[in-house]
Parts: structure tokens; sequence; C-alpha cells
């Protein structure tokens, strides 16, 4: 198996908890920042228990295809939250730290992602 940094399960537990506080903060009267918050909620949280998934992978292939939701979920959550600032439900300083966080955690799994295929 690859070497994981030890911190991202309590990181990806921690970036679930600010979508979840983001989600909250959300117009309750505005569609639209509902339905694609509601999809960035979905996403958001789901990131964190993909990552457990494949850090308990029995398999390096196991490993890998957790790893490949982990960066499909990310992905997803990054293109959530930039709707919600380009559509302007959330001003973009204060999605600044979130959506930098979320292209962290996408770098980081990328390259986990990269080098446990090349060790096949």
């Amino acid at each position: 198996m690859v070497d994981q940094p030890k911190d991202l399960k309590p990181r990806t537990k921690a970036f679930a908890l600010r979508v979840i506080r983001m989600y909250s903060k959300l117009a309750k009267g505005d569609a639209v920042a509902q339905v694609l918050g509601k999809q960035v909620l979905r996403s958001g949280t789901s990131v964190g228990t993909n990552y457990c998934e494949a850090s308990r992978g029995r398999s390096k292939a196991e490993f890998v295809s957790k790893i490949n939701n982990f960066l499909k979920e990310i992905g997803e959550t990054e293109y959530w939250l930039e709707l919600l600032v380009e559509s302007g439900c959330v001003k973009a300083k204060r999605m600044t730290e979130l959506l930098d966080e979320t292209r962290q955690l996408n770098a980081i799994l990328t390259t986990i992602s990269k080098r446990s295929k090349s060790s096949f």
C-alpha cells in the first residue's frame, strides 16, 4: 500500500464540517442557493468517507478505486462551490478558504493516486 499522510482523516472530517457550516448559512429563501448547497453538502461530506474507505482498502486495486471515488467527489465539490460563487449566491471572499482547501485536498489525493497507480 502507498504511504498516506497521517492528517488526512481529521482533515477530511474538518472539511466536511466546514461544508456543513457553509450550507447552514445559505439563504433559506433562495431556491438556487438551496439546490446548489444541497449538491455541495452531499459531495463535500462524502469526501471523508471515501478517504476512510480507501485507507481501509484490502488491496492496492481497491485502494486506487476508492481514491478515484474521492477525486470524483472533491472535483464535484469544487464545481458546486464555484457555481455558488459565480451565481452570486455567496460572495467570492467568503468562499476563498473553502475553495482553497478543496483544491489542496484534490492535489494531495491526485498525487497519492498517481503514485499508487505507478507502483502496480
